[in-house]
């Protein structure tokens, strides 16, 4: 077995920095801090998500497989210059992604976050996707203007949170319909507050 938390304070972070898994301390408001940060966020509000009663058993696995993902990438992206995000990986999303959506009618207009408890869980979790996601493009930006930069983030990271908030919105839409027969529709013609 590996090491056990057994004491959870250690008091190292008061001083404003954290340990990475290589050892550095860094600024816990680094931009690779929030990138992680995000990502566990992330895995949280799918973890919210996961515990709604009801949920399609279909939805359920493939967003427990996708908070297994996560917990590797926060895990990356915690340890410099490491690669735990494949293209196999993304490529299990966006095919996912397309089982999901085929059977759904094409958009006409655009979707309001809710239609029910799973559906509005779902948009959130895919907004934090989409912070995530800029939070590991500003570490990336960051770093490749450092000097002496080398690449140390996995570019597959970058394109699993892309894919991952794209299947999210389209999961949404059908936890929508699974709760209320359709989607909540943004009306163009709305007349004020």
């Amino acid at each position: 077995m590996g090491n056990r938390l057994s004491k959870i304070y250690t008091r190292t972070g008061d001083d404003g920095t954290t340990g990475l898994g290589d050892g550095q301390r860094i600024a816990k408001d680094h931009e690779r801090v929030e990138a992680y940060g995000a990502v566990d966020e992330l895995n949280s509000a799918i973890g919210v998500l996961l515990a709604t009663p009801g949920l399609p058993a279909q939805v359920s696995s493939c967003l427990t497989e996708a908070q297994h993902d996560l917990f590797d990438l926060g895990g990356e992206l915690c340890i410099p210059g490491s690669r735990a995000i494949t293209a196999e990986q993304v490529a299990r999303l966006e095919q996912e992604l397309d089982a999901f959506n085929e059977p759904l009618p094409p958009l006409k207009d655009f979707i309001l976050p809710g239609g029910g408890p799973m559906a509005a869980a779902c948009h959130l979790a895919r907004a934090i996707a989409r912070r995530a996601e800029r939070r590991v493009w500003t570490l990336v930006t960051m770093e490749a203007s450092a000097p002496l930069a080398q690449e140390s983030v996995n570019p597959e990271a970058t394109r699993y949170l892309n894919r991952l908030s794209d299947l999210l919105f389209v999961i949404a839409r059908v936890l929508s319909r699974h709760e209320r027969g359709a989607e909540v529709l943004w009306r163009h013609d709305r007349k004020g507050p």
